[in-house]
């Protein structure tokens, strides 16, 4: 009963607006994660820490507990440094899938990218399930993925997979549909272990404590933001094509740099309208406009959106010297077809069935 005692008085702390120690938030994660608290507590310590807003030291915590007791971990062969990319959720504009995009663009630009995603919780449509809907394996285990990152430079490990997280984030993913602290500190928990990352949060005050908690954990080179609709009233957890975007970069000697970054600075002087970013509820047609913004078919508000994204990826990894020079390299690869052939690597080097994986992708190809 003191476990429990504790344990509650813990979320009284939160409650009132107190913060956790790492040691603390790390412990209290570990009796969750090995279901040592009902899930009354459970589900009030992720609301508590949540709706009170957590600090890099509670998120770090969090962190180190799922990674060190949860995640099966991969070491990669590759010749570059390894990033990760993603968006928390949580936000209030619901975009479609962006850094998934973004992602398949960088790595056709040469960036190797260790994704780690979850279906959708917060969003109509997450990560695993566009690229599931677009052939590539996504309950398949780690080595496969680790494989996928070291042949075709991309890869993602699923969030919600017993293959990734055996112990028991899987299942409380699972049974979640709302946004909590895990957006931020499951997403981190990658197998990979990278050390630079791009990251989209889904308000502006979690911009500081986010790059705070990559730099608490190890990361040596990364950037966050939060980006803003025209008037500011809304934000995404992207870089938006629409408004300000205020951003947090950390360097390599531990330096973390707050700006503020327009769009017209990369390069969109037509600005998209808000509703063309809106997500399809309809995964299958979300995938279908996906692709032909890759087969060229679409140049709109979704097409610049997705190479501003892949901008700071190829900023992060040192492919370029700024994000124009970044946007104008994923227009470039998208122009040329370098991103669907990524795309088509991908679904062959991430599967256990390829032909299946070949004969789904065909199959949408054949709609546009």
């Amino acid at each position: 009963m003191d476990r429990f005692r504790r344990f509650g008085n813990s979320i009284d702390r939160l409650i009132t607006g107190k913060d956790l120690s790492r040691k603390e938030a790390m412990d209290l994660f570990i009796e969750i994660l090995n279901g040592e608290q009902t899930e009354i507590h459970q589900g009030a310590f992720l609301a508590a820490i949540t709706s009170k807003g957590p600090t890099a030291q509670e998120i770090a915590g969090a962190w180190e507990a799922i990674y060190e007791l949860d995640t099966v971990k991969v070491s990669l062969e590759i010749p570059k440094p390894v990033l990760e990319n993603c968006g928390t959720g949580m936000d209030k504009i619901k975009t479609f899938n962006i850094s998934t995009a973004a992602a398949i663009v960088a790595a056709a630009g040469g960036v190797y990218l260790a994704r780690h995603g979850a279906r959708a919780i917060t969003s109509h449509c997450g990560t695993v399930d566009i690229v599931q809907e677009l052939g590539i394996d996504v309950d398949c285990d780690a080595e496969v993925v680790k494989e996928s990152i070291e042949k075709a430079g991309i890869g993602l490990f699923n969030g919600m997979s017993p293959f990734v997280h055996p112990h028991a984030l899987f299942r409380i993913l699972s049974q979640m549909s709302f946004g909590s602290i895990l957006n931020i500190a499951a997403s981190l928990a990658n197998p990979a272990n990278p050390r630079h990352g791009v990251r989209g949060v889904y308000v502006k005050e979690m911009v500081v404590p986010a790059i705070e908690t990559m730099k608490e954990i190890g990361y040596k080179r990364a950037m966050v933001f939060h980006g803003l609709n025209e008037d500011g009233s809304e934000g995404m957890d992207e870089v938006s094509p629409l408004g300000e975007n205020l951003v947090a970069e950390l360097f390599e000697d531990g330096r973390i740099v707050t700006y503020v970054f327009l769009p017209d600075e990369a390069g969109i002087h037509s600005r998209p309208t808000q509703e063309e970013l809106l997500s399809e509820f309809d995964q299958h047609e979300e995938a279908l406009r996906l692709l032909r913004i890759f087969n060229r078919k679409d140049t709109g508000g979704r097409y610049k959106t997705i190479c501003l994204n892949a901008a700071p990826i190829f900023y992060v990894s040192g492919e370029v010297r700024n994000l124009k020079e970044g946007f104008e390299k994923a227009q470039e690869i998208i122009d040329s077809g370098q991103a669907m052939d990524k795309l088509e690597e991908w679904v062959e080097v991430q599967n256990r069935d390829p032909d299946a994986g070949r004969i789904k992708l065909g199959a949408l190809l054949e709609k546009l």
